[in-house]
């Protein structure tokens, strides 16, 4: 099967923002090609022995997507360029120049598994299905996952923070109420903060997100898990704009919701975020790129959110709010 292949010109410091554009466009999977050297931490948890030699990290990157051939896509290309015209206000983006080539199937969709390598948060191991558990990880929380076509591998620094404040929030929930802990995951991707939430011990979840794959990716992330349908429910919806899921998620049944999606999504989601919580309940958002912190904040706090948390890793923030 051919591809169409269409290459960004950006720089290291915007790939993450340019790819998370992507994702929010509905473009499954990108490949990042740049300089930056590897570590020795990366180099030895990819079993490398001679890394590659690169040029000069010159701070430039290229961040490609993959179109099916022979379809239309001018209306994707132009809101493409839309989004990239709108980020260029906030960050240097580069020359955000698109250029375009044909490649055939070679299995793209899973090359991405050899950079998936088992790693931990805190006290949690996230380990690819397809890694053997090592030993000296048997006492730690085990999350196995195989994203797919989805997002949500763990690695992205908007979903270890989510994880950190799910850890600390239903800890503290668990320690003054006697009944289960209930958790609306907002975008759930592959089902990772849901799996996550009842790993560290919530009674049930429920998973939203736009796309149906995502559902089916984690139904599958659910089982791997040893984790049943009683336990957790994934639909297909969009909480901001359809009554019948905000009626679905309403009613103030949830003491935590996450909703790691971007900033631009938040915004508008806040006011429909609010009706999900208990009294007292938590909300846990990320995906906020940092110049978009202050926007989130106030669109919370204008939603009727208390703040009680800002925290950050590398540009990306996590906003933790109360009603």
């Amino acid at each position: 099967m051919k591809w169409d292949k269409f290459t960004i010109a950006t720089t290291t410091a915007a790939e993450d923002v340019v790819s998370a554009m992507l994702g929010e466009l509905g473009i499954e999977g990108v490949e990042i090609d740049n300089n930056v050297p590897l570590t020795e931490q990366e180099t030895g948890d990819m079993f490398i022995d001679f890394p590659p030699q690169l040029p000069p990290d010159d701070g430039t990157s290229r961040v490609s997507f993959y179109l099916e051939a022979q379809e239309d896509h001018t209306e994707l290309l132009r809101r493409v360029r839309e989004s990239l015209n709108e980020l260029r206000e906030f960050m240097d983006i580069g020359s955000g120049e698109i250029t375009s080539g044909q490649t055939e199937d070679a299995d793209w969709m899973n090359n991405w598994k050899q950079f998936f390598t088992s790693f931990t948060i805190d006290d949690i191991l996230i380990k690819p299905t397809w890694e053997e558990l090592k030993q000296e990880d048997t006492g730690r929380i085990l999350i196995e996952i195989d994203p797919g076509i989805s997002f949500g591998t763990g690695k992205h620094e908007t979903t270890q923070l989510c994880i950190r404040q799910l850890q600390k929030y239903i800890r503290k929930i668990k320690a003054g109420q006697e009944e289960g802990i209930k958790v609306l995951d907002v975008g759930c991707g592959s089902g990772i903060l849901s799996i996550a939430a009842l790993k560290l011990g919530a009674s049930h979840v429920t998973g939203i997100d736009v796309d149906e794959n995502c559902i089916v990716s984690a139904y599958e992330n659910m089982e791997v898990n040893h984790l049943t349908r009683a336990e957790g429910e994934f639909y297909v919806g969009n909480l901001i704009n359809d009554k019948n899921v905000q009626k679905r998620a309403g009613g103030g049944q949830y003491d935590i919701v996450a909703a790691n999606i971007l900033a631009d999504v938040i915004i508008p989601m806040a006011p429909h975020l609010l009706p999900c919580l208990k009294k007292n309940g938590i909300l846990i958002t990320s995906g906020i790129i940092d110049f978009k912190k202050d926007e989130v904040y106030q669109a919370l706090e204008a939603a009727g959110f208390t703040i009680l948390e800002v925290n950050e890793q590398g540009e990306w923030v996590n906003i933790t709010a109360a009603v």
